[in-house]
């Protein structure tokens, strides 16, 4: 799963003098810890694009990026051999539906005020899958850097928070045996 996801969030890097750093250090990272940096940086991703709402191109590419992640997790928890357990893999795959379905609402037409659901979502279970659930965005991004600190990765821009108005997702857990 490393594989796809090191391939999508380079995308788009490559005039980025850290990209071969960042893809070598996710290539090594462990599955869970990559996930959730992955996770992570999108919820950056998508709040940088929700701050202009107008570019209209870029909210819909960033929320294609973050449908294509979440496939790639819908494939992983579907597979016969997932070691995620039943109830976690059952309210994962709730999620990524719902992802599916905001995802092609927001390809259809680019709202960035329908972008907090999807960065909060991104935020929580990208901060379990790191072991430190947390509903305060400021938290998952202290540990997104953290996490790209310790693996030589870029750091990128700190976040300033998602819509606080927006609703938040369900707590899940997200323990899984890597």
């Amino acid at each position: 799963m490393i594989q796809p996801l090191k391939q999508i969030l380079s995308r788009g890097t490559m005039s980025n003098p850290y990209a071969s750093q960042q893809r070598a250090a996710l290539e090594n990272a462990p599955p869970q810890a990559a996930e959730g940096y992955a996770l992570i940086e999108l919820a950056r991703r998508l709040d940088d694009a929700a701050k202009i709402p107008e570019n209209l191109a870029a909210i819909r590419d960033v929320v294609r990026l973050n449908w294509r992640v979440w496939t790639i997790f819908q494939a992983e928890l579907v597979d016969p051999e997932c070691q995620t357990p039943r109830p976690i893999r059952e309210n994962l795959l709730n999620l990524s539906n719902f992802i599916d379905k905001r995802s092609a609402e927001l390809i259809a037409n680019p709202d960035a005020a329908k972008l907090p659901v999807l960065i909060n979502i991104n935020r929580q279970i990208g901060a379990g899958l790191l072991g430190s659930p947390s509903d305060d965005p400021e938290e998952a991004e202290r540990l997104r850097r953290e996490f790209a600190e310790q693996n030589n990765l870029p750091t990128g821009q700190a976040d300033s928070g998602a819509d606080q108005n927006a609703p938040a997702p369900q707590p899940v857990a997200t323990d899984r045996e890597a």
